[in-house]
């Protein structure tokens, strides 16, 4: 289907049924109502077939260009109608275990997370190896029939709330590095699996440190291959820098909108402009980038290091942009009470954040200039 004519009746469908689709009030809801809200988002979509498209019929979709369900995923954001984690989450994992599961494991556990009916999470992150991935020690050891996991996992998002993990553990010696690393297909309501949510300073509980004591994964909950775990992780990385960067561009964008709204309602001045001029660049600086990205995962090429400089523009953006408000709402946004003031608050203290999540900004420029660049190795 011809991706301007999708969104436009895509559009149509999203402005018949706004107010059936939209929060029941403006106020800053809980985690659990926006998983709510967000649920019966993707399930109105999904029962009217844009949340279909660009996923495999093996899946319960109806096939065509990723860029179509990218577009849909642009559209909600750019509404507010639900939060861009939840829905990015699905295109961070969904097409990595798609890639490495079982025909039987895709064709059960996918479908109900494109309805919208479950939530998967990521346990990637440990304490204490930072950024180093290839040097996690939570442990995956062979028993009958299947696998018992020991260890703990931090910073992995709505764990509390998913019923599924994306889990990498350490099943070779433990100086293997990358290469004894495999990755599992938890359910979060295992015997043995805590989830302890992690409250940070904007008074969210998104994160968790998450511990596994004796936790049995069957053998048919491995993805791929044993020891094929950081080819899994590879794999989903760039996703999480390509179309959960583009949801994450639209709900920036929208911001800026709103923001431009509320300064124009005043007396603003030319350093108010400037201001804003520079805050609209780096979002739009950012959108760019994030749209060739989205072009060339479409065209199937594979992403890799490259995705690192979108990382670091969006986390960019994403600062300058909440600075920006603040500047420019002197007082508003630390003191008012009302609704409008908590979600800028809450989402200005969410962004110190974006230069740490999914890779920090030092190892994204690393990356670049390593990688990309040909500088060399550290010294």
């Amino acid at each position: 289907m011809d991706i301007g004519e999708f969104r436009i009746r895509l559009v149509a469908w999203l402005d018949e049924h706004d107010a059936d689709l939209r929060p029941a009030d403006d106020a800053p809801p809980t985690l659990e109502a926006e998983l709510a809200q967000f649920r019966r988002v993707k399930r109105s979509l999904f029962d009217a077939g844009w949340g279909r498209y660009g996923w495999a019929e093996s899946v319960g979709g109806l096939g065509g260009s990723p860029m179509l369900r990218a577009v849909v995923g642009e559209e909600v954001a750019a509404r507010d109608l639900a939060a861009a984690g939840f829905w990015s989450m699905i295109e961070v994992l969904a097409p990595t275990v798609i890639s490495f599961g079982s025909p039987e494991l895709v064709a059960t556990m996918v479908p109900p997370l494109l309805r919208g009916d479950e939530t998967w999470c990521q346990g990637f992150s440990e304490p204490g190896t930072g950024s180093d991935l290839a040097s996690l020690t939570c442990r995956a050891t062979p028993t009958d029939g299947g696998w018992l996991v020991n260890g703990q996992k931090v910073w992995t998002s709505y764990a509390q709330l998913a019923e599924r993990c994306v889990l990498l553990t350490r099943t070779g010696d433990p100086g293997s590095g990358h290469r004894g690393i495999t990755a599992f297909f938890v359910d979060v309501d295992a015997p043995g699996l805590t989830a302890r949510p992690i409250e940070i300073m904007n008074g969210t509980l998104e994160f968790c440190e998450v511990f596994y004591d004796d936790v049995f994964v069957p053998d048919d909950r491995v993805l791929g291959q044993v020891g094929q775990g950081w080819q899994i992780a590879m794999d989903v990385l760039p996703y999480e820098r390509s179309t959960a960067f583009w949801h994450r561009g639209a709900f920036l964008r929208r911001r800026v909108d709103q923001l431009v709204a509320t300064v124009a309602a005043g007396e603003p001045g030319a350093h108010d402009a400037l201001l804003l001029g520079e805050a609209f660049q780096s979002v739009f600086a950012f959108r760019c980038r994030s749209r060739a990205t989205q072009h060339r995962l479409a065209a199937g090429e594979l992403l890799g290091a490259e995705t690192s400089i979108d990382k670091i523009l969006t986390a960019s953006a994403e600062q300058l942009l909440f600075d920006t408000a603040r500047e420019l709402l002197p007082g508003s946004i630390e003191f008012d009470e009302d609704a409008v003031a908590e979600r800028w608050r809450v989402e200005l203290l969410y962004s110190r954040a974006a230069t740490i999540y999914g890779g920090t900004a030092e190892i994204q420029r690393n990356i670049v200039a390593r990688r990309l660049l040909g500088l060399g190795a550290e010294s």
